[in-house]
């Protein structure tokens, strides 16, 4: 049976749970969107179906973000994907985007329960658009220019911690 994830923002305002199939937080994204949303070292991202989501609290605090991309050029453009994160806060709760409408991915960093499983090897991602000072986590790591062969889904059922 999926894992119910339990998460809120730092103030406590949102508070909202979500069953996942794909509770390991093994893939850390250092773009310069999740950098700048996420914190310097960028963001983790689970899975989960968003039919599943279920907003306990807070709802009418949930603010949503759409990335720039290529700002400041001729090419500058909106990104699908919308970040939803506390507006008293400004914690990031969960990303969805409306090209993969039926999947939602909680920030590993709003999860409060239970306490999530530490991969063996991490997987970091979008090292195209990492700045020098950032630094990478210790222990064992795969890295990837852009993104790695496996989807999250992926990742998990190569790994056997996907939870049916």
């Amino acid at each position: 049976m999926p894992v119910k994830l339990e998460g809120s923002c730092h103030c406590g305002t949102v508070r909202f749970d979500v069953l996942s199939s794909t509770p390991v937080p093994y893939q850390l994204c250092v773009c310069s969107i999740c950098r700048k949303v996420g914190g310097v070292g960028g963001s983790v991202n689970l899975g989960a179906p968003a039919k599943a989501l279920n907003i306990t609290q807070g709802r009418r605090h949930i603010g949503v973000y759409k990335a720039i991309l290529d700002g400041d050029t001729a090419h500058e453009s909106v990104a699908s994907s919308e970040r939803n994160f506390c507006t008293r806060c400004s914690a990031m709760l969960w990303l969805y985007d409306e090209n993969w409408p039926d999947l939602l991915h909680p920030f590993a960093s709003a999860i409060d329960k239970p306490e999530l499983e530490a991969p063996e090897e991490m997987v970091i991602v979008k090292l195209d658009s990492k700045p020098r000072y950032v630094r990478l986590p210790e222990g064992p790591k795969q890295t990837y220019e852009h993104y790695g062969p496996d989807s999250i889904e992926g990742w998990h059922k190569k790994h056997g911690k996907y939870v049916d």
